[in-house]
């Protein structure tokens, strides 16, 4: 009896000395997420010294419009990175959905089903590429970046590259994307309310467990019965219909339609995703870890601003943030093989 007691405690140290500390609080040490909070939240206490203006109202509420609305874009590619696919055409689809919302209801159609038949188009879009992906068997970087130049170039046809004004859109409508529910705003409520049901759905449902299993290893999930492919033609078509969505709360809250939006959106999302412990790889990732790397990438574009760095300088900065995270995924991949 005291022969099992004595290895059961020596396994509890071997716990305690790996971490510094049992149970709860080692495991939280070691999570992705924990490690995010804190940079957050050094960042925040660095810059409330070096910029008076950063933890003002102002600015944090339009961190929050920032990062919510490209916050409901990389929940459709962390799912799509799990699965093992990856998607470069979410910028061009963004502002697509906005460009074909915009024509309709400047050729008299009501706001709202014109919105719907643009994240419609949004999704048919993804299921196009899903279908070019697991049909075909093209890769998804391939047909992502031939989806990225024809959705922009579609963009600019409709437009002839001038944006569309807006400005008879009515308030209802503008609503979801310059209204407030009291001091909250509306995009910050949709954005949360999309976070929670996605990551329940990853977390809690079969369905979206089998995009770990396909991310991780095809072959063996396919050897095991899921239909890997309709697993990637789902998550496909599911990053693209988020994009119509995040097009259309962008059109409602600047009133115009951009052609020439989303330029190296899928920069920061790719970024944001990986940051949050999404792996190139698949098979890996988190909901909460993917909004946790966006926040971050939005307080680092909000300190630069207000440092008045240049916006050369930002660029730079943001593709070493996300060259350093890719080097960290590679990294943890070769520890996991």
């Amino acid at each position: 009896m005291e022969k099992p007691m004595a290895q059961a405690a020596l396994q509890r140290g071997e716990h305690r000395t790996r971490t510094g500390l049992p149970g709860f609080a080692g495991r939280a040490l070691r999570m992705r997420e924990t490690g995010l909070i804190l940079i957050i939240l050094a960042l925040f206490i660095t810059m409330s010294f070096a910029s008076p203006y950063f933890l003002t109202w102002t600015n944090m509420r339009a961190m929050a419009m920032a990062f919510a609305v490209e916050g409901i874009v990389v929940v459709g590619m962390t799912i799509l990175l799990i699965s093992g696919g990856i998607d470069l055409s979410v910028g061009s689809v963004t502002a697509l959905a906005m460009v074909i919302a915009g024509l309709l209801f400047l050729n008299g159609m009501d706001p709202w089903l014109a919105s719907g038949i643009a994240i419609l188009a949004c999704t048919a879009i993804g299921a196009t590429m899903g279908f070019f992906v697991t049909k075909v068997g093209l890769h998804h970087f391939i047909v992502s970046l031939a989806v990225m130049v024809i959705a922009r170039g579609l963009c600019l046809l409709g437009t002839g590259g001038r944006p569309l004004g807006l400005f008879t859109l009515p308030d209802s409508f503008k609503f979801i994307g310059q209204g407030s529910i009291g001091p909250i705003p509306v995009v910050l409520v949709i954005f949360v309310v999309v976070v929670v049901t996605f990551d329940f759905m990853l977390r809690r449902t079969t369905m979206f467990r089998k995009v770990f299993y396909t991310g991780s290893n095809p072959r063996a999930a396919a050897y095991s019965g899921i239909r890997t492919k309709h697993v990637v033609f789902v998550t496909t078509t599911l990053c693209s219909a988020l994009c119509g969505i995040a097009g259309i709360i962008y059109m409602a809250r600047f009133g115009s339609a951009q052609p020439t939006f989303g330029m190296g959106m899928e920069l920061n999302v790719i970024a944001a995703a990986v940051i949050g412990g999404a792996s190139l790889s698949g098979g890996t990732g988190t909901i909460l870890g993917a909004i946790l790397g966006t926040v971050l990438l939005s307080v680092v574009s909000s300190s630069l601003a207000l440092l008045d760095v240049s916006v050369y300088w930002q660029d730079i900065i943001r593709g070493s943030i996300l060259l350093g995270a890719v080097t960290i995924d590679h990294y943890l991949n070769k520890r996991r093989r």
